[in-house]
């Protein structure tokens, strides 16, 4: 006999005051040093509860069948970084199980609210999962149009879409994004850029080393450090 319990909506308030229940002050203390939020730094201003990622997506798990997208948006454009990396880790789930309606409305509210993802883990959990498959079949040019984006958290959100691309099989666009960010001025950028490159070249080494050899000299360090990580040592010497 199926149930007829009726499940609760989980409503910005009530996921609010689940969220405030995991929060932690001390770890709230680390976060603010590991995520840079001192004076002149990425991260200033942003302020952390101390909620532990793998609660959050104990959470996420628990009220994905009840979460509304309106919600989420609402969450997304809290003050506290957790709540938004809940909304991001919840719309990801609406984005994944939603039929192509829903997938619409997802990406559509992240690109509304994408003001709201300012900081590298909230890009990081969520451009690859939802703007990278999103626009893996698409038109790209919105895509392409972030690149120079004033922020360094939306020229990062078309870098770890590409991310989706790569496990298609797929590597133009990371190595497209890649020759035009090499005078990037963010740290963040550089790292980013040399991740998608690393995994690039899992799929094909032989474009790596090739971008690699026209690129190196003018890269940015630690750009090259992450492109080059996986390749052997007689290659990484080419470009040291």
């Amino acid at each position: 006999m199926r149930s007829t319990h009726k499940v609760e909506p989980a409503t910005t308030a009530a996921v609010a005051d689940r969220l405030l229940q995991l929060a932690d002050p001390d770890y709230a203390v680390k976060c603010t040093r590991f995520f840079k939020t001192g004076p002149g730094e990425y991260a200033e201003h942003d302020r952390f509860l101390g909620i532990r990622v793998p609660d959050l997506r104990a959470l996420t798990k628990k009220t994905r069948h009840n979460i509304s997208l309106d919600t989420c948006c609402d969450l997304l454009q809290n003050e506290w970084h957790e709540f938004r990396l809940f909304a991001l880790l919840s719309m990801v789930e609406l984005f994944r199980r939603g039929e192509d309606k829903q997938k619409k409305q997802v990406i559509d509210a992240y690109f509304k609210y994408k003001k709201h993802i300012n900081n590298w883990d909230l890009v990081d959990a969520s451009a690859y999962k939802i703007p990278g498959p999103w626009f893996y079949r698409r038109d790209r040019s919105k895509l392409h149009r972030m690149i120079s984006a004033k922020t360094l958290w939306e020229r990062r959100i078309p870098v770890l879409s590409t991310f989706h691309f790569i496990k298609q099989g797929d590597l133009d666009d990371t190595f497209r994004y890649a020759g035009l960010l090499i005078d990037d001025p963010e740290d963040l950028i550089h790292k980013a850029t040399g991740w998608m490159l690393r995994e690039a070249g899992k799929r094909d080494e032989q474009r790596l080393i090739r971008f690699l050899r026209d690129n190196h000299q003018s890269m940015p360090r630690v750009m090259l450090s992450y492109a080059s990580e996986k390749l052997c040592k007689e290659d990484k010497a080419l470009f040291g």
